[in-house]
């Protein structure tokens, strides 16, 4: 039996489209364990028991790598704490937890970067696989089927701030809303705030995320699916983050607060109780490790 968390992740950061993503602490926890035959789903929605689940198809590359069978086998999830099509990297818990529940039933024939590869064969960009198999936060790229990334610390300081809707958003959807070609002004636009978000980071300067942490290629479009979005970051950004942005794809939307104070956060989620016709719930969360096997 092996037993797998994986954490939450945000991705884009603002400007840092599909490359720049940080995991979050709050997670998916799943289990395996060998049956006598067949596949068996524990704790999973109808509609995701079957051969199409995430996590049996990561499970299956894994075994095909290896030019194994798989045989028999169940899979639980224990805790579901990622809100499926949210924008916080449900559907990258789940090919993470297969990826690595099956490498540790085959005795970890496989390195964590040659998991990373798989999971990035799976879902085409690592702005979430990457940070929630290595932690923290992380940029990444993919160049000639190879990924390469360095890792950012993050000050435990900082506070995610994430306020997330009680309704999803499909991912295709948020990305068949985007333009087919970008302004050539919009790329430089976020091609420098991608630089100095990163800048930011590393040097803990998170007081110039306010002028850096903007886009122009994704979020305007985006936040058009959005209900009362403006009325989310103007709370945000009203009471001590220093910037906010759409996690992922959405519909959740994340603002960064250093200053910890605690009326900050208090006066944020009284302000959010307040949005009409649509049901908001915010969490404070900060920065966490990768997946972890047990």
């Amino acid at each position: 039996m092996v037993k797998i968390r994986v954490p939450a992740t945000s991705a884009n950061i603002g400007p840092a489209f599909d490359c720049l993503g940080v995991a979050l602490n709050q997670y998916n926890v799943f289990e395996f364990s060998k049956i006598l035959k067949g596949v068996e789903f524990e704790g999973f929605k109808d509609e995701f028991c079957n051969e199409n689940n995430l996590v049996y198809k990561a499970m299956k590359k894994v075994y095909e790598k290896a030019g194994k069978n798989m045989g028999g086998i169940k899979i639980a999830l224990l805790e579901n704490n990622i809100p499926i099509s949210s924008g916080l990297g449900s559907s990258s818990s789940c090919i993470v937890a297969g990826l690595f529940g099956a490498n540790s039933i085959l005795g970890n024939r496989y390195s964590k970067d040659e998991l990373l590869n798989m999971a990035i064969e799976i879902e085409q960009h690592p702005d979430n696989v990457a940070p929630a198999i290595l932690g923290g936060m992380v940029l990444a790229l993919v160049e000639w089927g190879e990924v390469y990334y360095e890792k950012i610390k993050v000050s435990d300081s900082l506070k995610f701030i994430t306020v997330i809707p009680d309704f999803p958003l499909s991912t295709n959807e948020c990305r068949n809303i985007l333009p087919k070609k970008v302004d050539f002004r919009d790329a430089i636009y976020n091609t420098t705030r991608s630089a100095m978000t990163v800048a930011s980071f590393i040097k803990e300067d998170y007081e110039k995320l306010k002028y850096y942490c903007n886009d122009r290629l994704h979020e305007q479009y985006r936040y058009v699916l959005i209900p009362k979005h403006k009325e989310i970051l103007d709370i945000l950004n009203g009471n001590g983050c220093v910037c906010s942005f759409l996690s992922g794809a959405g519909p959740t939307i994340i603002g960064i607060n250093n200053c910890c104070e605690d009326n900050n956060v208090n006066a944020i989620k009284e302000k959010i109780k307040e949005i009409k016709d649509y049901k908001y719930s915010v969490k404070v969360l900060k920065t966490s490790s990768g997946v972890k096997i047990y």
